[in-house]
């Protein structure tokens, strides 16, 4: 796997094109840049505002932007984005169900060192609560920038946890992301549901998994809501066992999610959910130091399925 472009770069580009074209995009951003913001701001100066630090208000700002025909994109940080805005979020965007897409960067331990205040380990649970509201969380550069297309042309609020860095790609820009989901390999012991930054993560454990002659299958759940069941069905029907994994509290996450599918069509097969625990974490130190001492780190997470 090659290493693509940096994850927010990859996002810009692609929102930058469709703004090429279409002067009815606006972007909104709180006080929060990144290097590939720099040339939309400059060549579109009338697509973009920087209200400040004043979320809730770039919130507000986005529903009558909205209302008076414009595609709107708003973006800082996600505990930023999502808990201090809920409220704004919940009435005057879904609500309304206008077409905003609410980008918020930084998910997990992405801003490790800056805190409990940085860590955007709660958002997928309260805004899987909102009605109207696609959720989604790409894994890589391609689905970042596919990402960008399908919340321009939602008509109803969007939110996508955006990632840093540059990451090993896995999809090409040609694959189709509407099913909401993708199998990626398929396992007869085992088959990990991951969503996000975890997706890679599953991926090295089960390949490490293969060297000990254990067959494990993996699921990119990059469409939190609305789930595709049916399909989430197909592969429960196929599988002995399931995992989730993801960077994310185990309340009200993508376990819970495959939880409800679970209780709700009557499937008896063993789940175990791996997660943040039902925590605040004050610890201090790296994303991946973090994430390796709530074991989901290769090492943890091999030790979590084999029951050492």
């Amino acid at each position: 796997m090659t290493i693509d472009k940096d994850l927010r770069d990859a996002f810009f580009d692609e929102l930058y094109n469709l703004a090429k074209n279409d002067p009815q995009i606006m972007f909104l951003t709180a006080d929060m840049g990144a290097f590939g913001l720099v040339k939309f701001k400059q060549d579109f100066p009338n697509q973009y505002i920087n209200v400040g630090i004043a979320e809730q208000n770039m919130v507000s700002i986005a529903a009558g932007l909205a209302l008076a025909g414009k595609k709107v994109f708003i973006y800082t940080i996600i505990p930023f984005i999502t808990q201090r805005c809920y409220e704004q979020i919940n009435v005057d965007l879904c609500g309304m169900n206008l077409p905003v897409t609410i980008v918020g960067v930084g998910p997990g331990f992405t801003y490790a060192s800056d805190g409990p205040t940085h860590h955007a380990t709660q958002d997928i649970a309260i805004m899987r609560a909102l009605p109207e509201i696609t959720i989604l969380n790409p894994s890589d550069a391609a689905s970042v920038t596919a990402f960008v297309y399908i919340a321009y042309k939602n008509s109803g609020p969007t939110y996508i946890r955006l990632d840093k860095g540059k990451v090993p790609e896995i999809y090409k820009k040609t694959n189709n992301f509407s099913d909401g989901l993708t199998e990626l390999s398929q396992g007869k012991e085992l088959t990990i549901i991951a969503t996000g930054n975890m997706v890679r993560r599953a991926l090295e454990v089960a390949e490490e998994l293969k060297k000990r002659n254990i067959s494990i299958g993996v699921v990119d759940l990059y469409r939190i809501k609305p789930l595709n069941e049916e399909k989430i069905l197909g592969i429960i029907d196929n599988s002995k066992r399931l995992v989730t994994l993801e960077e994310n509290n185990i309340v009200g996450g993508i376990g819970s999610a495959i939880s409800e599918i679970l209780s709700d069509n009557g499937k008896n097969i063993p789940l175990k959910r791996m997660a943040i625990p039902d925590e605040h974490c004050f610890k201090s130190g790296t994303r991946e130091s973090l994430q390796a001492f709530y074991n989901l780190d290769i090492n943890g997470i091999i030790k979590n399925i084999l029951g050492e």
